[in-house]
This record gives structure tokens, C-alpha cells and sequence, in this order.
């Protein structure tokens, strides 16, 4: 979709902008159809930096519970669906390991698929409570940085948006070049702790 008719759709809404920018947030973390960057941005645009965080985070946080929900309630035929089985494969380990901030470093690390995890981690063993904190407080860096980027375009400081540009692009190289390594440290602990419990049991 393009942001130019985004953008004159929420304001042709009037005062309904704000439900309307706050479902269109939950709708990409659901059904995914606009890319989550172009959404934070548009939020900074149109409503300002303050503003424009506190509607994103709403509807993030709302996108993200109905995603948890709907995978705890329909399960693991459900999930898979729409997410890869590559991708299953690859986030396996957050199903059976129960570090919260395991899970809370994948939400801050730029890059990773955050709405696809929202339905992975639906089957895990996470409450709904510590899911809300967790993707809420997570995902809150990349909406602050979306935001600022929508404002400083809206009132012609460009120099200020390159400047947060350059920090976003170093922040992603870095979780580019560690991300792996994580990850992989993830795995390892993982099965760690599979071979700790069947020794248990033996």
C-alpha cells in the first residue's frame, strides 16, 4: 500500500484518525499486509512524537495479544498455516525454554520477525501476562525511533531524521552481526536444558 494514500486516508477520517491509525497498527501485526515501519512512521507524521508513540504502542500491543490469543486458542495447526516451517524450526526452542528474557532480547534485537513471534510464542509456555510486558516493553525502541523519524519528515528536519537514520542503521549492522550468535546461544541453551531434564528422568 502506498504511504502517500495512507497518509490522506487516516486524515480524511477526521477525529476517527486515531481508532483508525490504532486498527491499522493491530491489522499489521494480525494479517501483516503493510510493513510495521511504514505504520511507526506514519504515527510520528501525522500525530507527533508523543502522540504518535502512545497510538502506535496501543495498537501494537493489541495487534500483538489478539495474535498470542488466537495461536493459544487454535494451536499449532493454526500457527503454521501462515508461518514457515523454517521459521517454526527456528524459534523451536522458545516453546520449551521458559526464560522471559530470552524472549524479551529477541523483541529489542532490530530484524527479528516480532509478529510471527507473537504466534510462536502463543504455544509456548509464557503467560499472557508476561507476553504483554515483554512484547509491549520490546517493542517500544523501534516505535520511538519510527515515530521521531515520521516527525522530523513532517516538519522539514532533515538533517535530525538522517542523523536518527544513521543510528538505526547502526543499530541494525550491530544485531546483523550478533543476531546469529544469539540465536544460536539460544539454541544451545536450549538443548542444555532438554538433556539436563532427560537425565532427570532417567
Amino acid at each position: 500500500m502506498d504511504k502517500q494514500k495512507l497518509l490522506a486516508f487516516i486524515g480524511s477520517l477526521g477525529p476517527a484518525g486515531f481508532i483508525g491509525f490504532i486498527l491499522l497498527q493491530v491489522m499489521q501485526v494480525v494479517a501483516a499486509p503493510i510493513p510495521g515501519e511504514v505504520t511507526g512512521f506514519i504515527g510520528g507524521y501525522l500525530y507527533g512524537p508523543a502522540l504518535g508513540i502512545f497510538l502506535s504502542t496501543v495498537g501494537l500491543t493489541l495487534g500483538s495479544l489478539i495474535a498470542f490469543s488466537l495461536s493459544r486458542t487454535f494451536g499449532r495447526p493454526f500457527v503454521e498455516k501462515f508461518v514457515k516451517r523454517e521459521t517454526m524450526a527456528k524459534y523451536d526452542y522458545l516453546l520449551h525454554h521458559k526464560g522471559a528474557f530470552l524472549v524479551f532480547l529477541l523483541f529489542l534485537i532490530p530484524g527479528t520477525p516480532k509478529d510471527l513471534l507473537c504466534y510462536i510464542l502463543g504455544l509456548g509456555h509464557l503467560s499472557t501476562k508476561e507476553f504483554f510486558v515483554i512484547s509491549t516493553v520490546g517493542r517500544f525502541g523501534g516505535t520511538v525511533l519510527l515515530t521521531l523519524g515520521g516527525n522530523f519528515v513532517h516538519h522539514h528536519q532533515y538533517y535530525r531524521f538522517f542523523i536518527l537514520l544513521g543510528i538505526a542503521i547502526i543499530l541494525v549492522f550491530l544485531s546483523m552481526v550478533y543476531k546469529d550468535r544469539l540465536e544460536i546461544m539460544f539454541s544451545l541453551l536450549h538443548a542444555r536444558s532438554r538433556e539436563k531434564a532427560k537425565e532427570k528422568k532417567k
